[in-house]
């Protein structure tokens, strides 16, 4: 009984890790991803941890993750991996109500996203 295990959509040398709702617009998250495409995943992190903007904390947790999950759970080697793809989505708009002159109303959206990043082993003669 039950159901099969699924077909592995990633190839053998990639992990995956996803977030969401995260309580940002995709817009300013996809700045900071765009920031650690195609960076090895050490220097990603440390990028990262430096940066100003407030929800490069949440990308860090995603990224630090994705390489745990490709430590842990495929067996890759750590020292090689870079993050091969870092996407956003849209998730929900929670809509909210300000009261404006004259009694009217002000509409306030707050957008969430999805973060999905992938990390991918180099191969032996490559390097960055």
């Amino acid at each position: 009984m039950g159901k099969k295990p699924a077909e592995r959509v990633l190839s053998d040398n990639e992990a995956k890790a996803f977030s969401a709702s995260i309580r940002t617009s995709p817009r300013k998250l996809n700045l900071v991803a765009g920031s650690i495409r195609g960076l090895k995943a050490e220097t990603a992190i440390h990028q990262l941890g430096f940066s100003k903007r407030r929800i490069a904390k949440d990308v860090q947790k995603v990224l630090q993750s994705a390489v745990a999950n490709a430590e842990n759970n495929h067996q890759l080697d750590v020292d090689r991996l870079y993050v091969a793809e870092a996407f956003v989505g849209k998730a929900m708009v929670m809509k909210r109500w300000r009261a404006r002159a004259r009694g009217r109303v002000g509409r306030i959206e707050k957008p969430f996203s999805n973060l999905t990043v992938i990390v991918r082993e180099r191969e032996e003669g490559t390097g960055e």
